[in-house]
């Protein structure tokens, strides 16, 4: 086997490679894998917290803050009549979190209020500033809240039938602002005064913080409400802005009607019927007697008018029923049309 000799050209060659610097080769662009090629400058970059995941859009946090809008309304208006006095209820802010970043959040003690959301699995937690309970609970027992000392203790078992109360008005009218996306029924469950011995899921588990502040005359506090994400998992869905909105205009035309027409269906209402009206002077009503006849100007066969609430509705013939005394409807009277019961007349 022959053995090759490097003669000296060979090995100016090797020395000259070693000596020279070694060439650039430019790397591949860097891809950002899409189905639709964009501009690479254009790509909008934010950084992503792994300890706190957004796993609801922003479409679907705008729906839920708009949906618990509509409840802050109706229980503002609820316990505006509760309490008799103006009371108002707003949203103040929406946003993601961690389980143990809400409740490092929260005051201690507190009013912290575990919600069962069938058919919906897991629950919720209500939390209410003291701020506000005791205020409303001034309120329930009289007081006027003007130089209300708030203490700072848990609160005792008549604080808290009465402020059971209130919560059951509240999670009410969370069921019927929730109606639009699902029928839940919200109940209280337990309660507690200090929110660290909770735990409905793992620390770091995400949950939506629904935060409201309430207004109570001169006094006012924050109330929270704490939806963990694996409960409305199954409706995230229709969280999105438009099924909400298209959800919400498609029930608010027959759904909404139903249900108040249903709550009005029970309702009781005053009715009366009138044969004839007269007038005469006072020295004539002190000496009427018994067999005494009131004339009127109204012919005797003319038909009873039949009025609702104070406002006449229909014209009924006068007679008997079963041995009771009935009326039977002839026709509706025209919003517009005239009744002439009479007027004049004087007794006889």
């Amino acid at each position: 086997m022959g053995t090759e000799v490097l003669n000296q050209s060979d090995i100016d060659a090797l020395l000259n490679a070693v000596s020279d610097p070694a060439p650039v080769v430019e790397a591949p662009p860097t891809q950002i894998f899409s189905r639709v090629r964009r501009d690479r400058d254009k790509i909008e970059i934010r950084p992503y917290d792994f300890k706190r995941p957004e796993r609801i859009s922003k479409d679907q946090m705008r729906a839920l803050e708009m949906l618990h809008e509509t409840f802050a309304r109706n229980f503002g208006a609820s316990l505006s009549g509760y309490l008799r006095t103006i009371v108002e209820v707003r949203v103040s802010h929406a946003a993601q979190m961690t389980y143990s970043e809400f409740i490092g959040s929260l005051p201690n003690p507190t009013s912290f209020n575990l919600v069962r959301c069938a058919p919906l699995e897991g629950q919720m937690c209500l939390e209410v500033s003291p701020l506000v309970i005791y205020p409303i609970i001034d309120r329930l027992l009289g007081g006027s809240n003007k130089e209300l000392f708030v203490p700072q203790r848990p609160m005792t078992l008549i604080e808290v039938k009465l402020i059971q109360k209130i919560l059951q008005r509240g999670l009410f009218a969370l069921s019927e602002a929730w109606q639009s996306i699902r029928k839940i029924d919200f109940t209280l469950g337990e309660m507690e005064s200090n929110p660290q011995l909770v735990q409905i899921v793992p620390p770091n588990e995400v949950v939506v913080v629904i935060g409201f502040e309430v207004k109570l005359t001169n006094r006012a506090g924050p109330m929270t409400l704490c939806i963990p994400y694996n409960s409305i998992e199954p409706l995230v869905e229709d969280l999105s802005a438009q099924s909400w909105f298209v959800t919400g205009k498609a029930k608010g035309g027959s759904g909404t009607a139903d249900m108040i027409a249903g709550g009005l269906s029970g309702a009781p209402i005053d009715m009366e019927a009138t044969l004839a009206t007269t007038s005469m002077s006072i020295h004539e009503l002190r000496h009427l007697q018994v067999g005494d006849l009131i004339v009127t100007t109204r012919s005797a066969d003319s038909p009873a008018v039949l009025s609702v609430g104070g406002r006449h509705k229909f014209l009924a013939k006068v007679g008997q029923m079963r041995g009771n005394r009935a009326l039977r409807i002839e026709r509706s009277i025209t919003p517009n049309e005239r009744v002439d019961l009479g007027g004049f007349g004087g007794a006889g």
